[in-house]
């Protein structure tokens, strides 16, 4: 991924989710924070109530295609933890490129232009 490391810190993954804004559908939901540094910080979260390894990792793989095809759009200086919901395994591509680009992007850019105005 170009603009993007990957996360592993759960003290992050938490800051994300106690302090982050987040956005969500009936099948995934994404959390995102401020990191102040020129590139972005991907983790991904499915818990075992979504199948074995194999299908927790395809969802990840997914999830990650979905990313990569959509990181020059997001904006850079981010924490972003994906959640994996209820019927996210029955899921598309497609279906999670969808939401990334019609409501993740639009609800960072939200939240990026009422931080500037606050300045």
């Amino acid at each position: 991924m170009l603009f993007t490391e990957i996360l592993k810190d759960n003290k992050i993954f938490l800051r994300c989710f106690k302090k982050g804004s987040f956005v969500s559908c009936e099948y995934l939901t994404a959390y995102f924070i401020s990191n102040k540094s020129p590139y972005n910080r991907l983790g991904i979260s499915v818990g075992k109530k979504q199948g074995n390894a194999v299908k927790r990792n395809r969802i990840k793989r997914i999830i990650r295609a979905a990313y990569r095809l959509n990181e020059e759009k997001i904006p850079i200086g981010y924490d972003i933890v994906f959640v994996g919901r209820n019927n996210i395994s029955e899921k598309k591509m497609q279906d999670i490129e969808y939401f990334i680009k019609k409501r993740l992007i639009k609800k960072i850019n939200d939240v990026n232009n009422s931080e500037k105005q606050k300045r």
